[in-house]
């Protein structure tokens, strides 16, 4: 599952994962696009506060970033 927050500010990529997270089975991969400067803490943050891992943060060519988070529970 990719969830494209492109162009949205923070929360609104936070809100758009933990709405979508619960879709996908344990153990697996979403990608989370954004590029609103605060979401490349706040999606690790929000991992870590509900104990999820992300996996991966990659810059992305059009600007922004590609996260993994995989869900745990």
């Amino acid at each position: 599952m990719t969830i494209d927050s492109l162009g949205r500010k923070c929360p609104i990529p936070i809100i758009m994962l933990a709405a979508r997270i619960v879709e996908v089975p344990v153990g697996a991969v979403i990608a989370v696009l954004a590029d609103d400067p605060a979401a490349y803490t706040d999606v690790p943050a929000w991992c870590g506060l509900k104990s999820h891992d992300c996996v991966f943060r990659t810059d992305l060519r059009v600007g922004g970033w590609a996260f993994g988070v995989r869900r745990r529970y």
